[in-house]
């Protein structure tokens, strides 16, 4: 199973999976973004959403990624859950250090 890791408040923000397919998987594969959508059979803008890291990386997303990649979905979706948790952190702030811990939920 892999396992995300999260950073703490103040340190940076986790690179986005779409920076990875960006920066690494494209130039890998040697294709442009129309090429890799229709790889993924999904939209060209959709795709350039992703990439710049304005849209996340879906279960559905992740699943066709891991497919053509050949690494399995859990690391696209990890990404994504290591991002997202890391903004949420960021946006609740102090609001978050205020709740107190009762006991362990489960």
């Amino acid at each position: 199973m892999t396992e995300v890791f999260v950073t703490r408040r103040g340190e940076r923000e986790p690179t986005h999976p779409g920076a990875i397919l960006r920066d690494d998987v494209l130039p890998a594969l040697n294709v442009t973004v129309t090429d890799l959508a229709k790889m993924l059979d999904v939209g060209r803008q959709q795709l350039h959403r992703i990439l710049s890291g304005e849209s996340s990386i879906s279960p559905e997303m992740a699943l066709k990624l891991g497919k053509l990649c050949g690494n399995g979905p859990e690391i696209w979706i990890n990404m994504q859950v290591a991002v997202d948790l890391w903004r949420a952190r960021k946006a609740l702030g102090a609001r978050l250090d205020s709740i107190k811990e009762i006991q362990p939920c489960a």
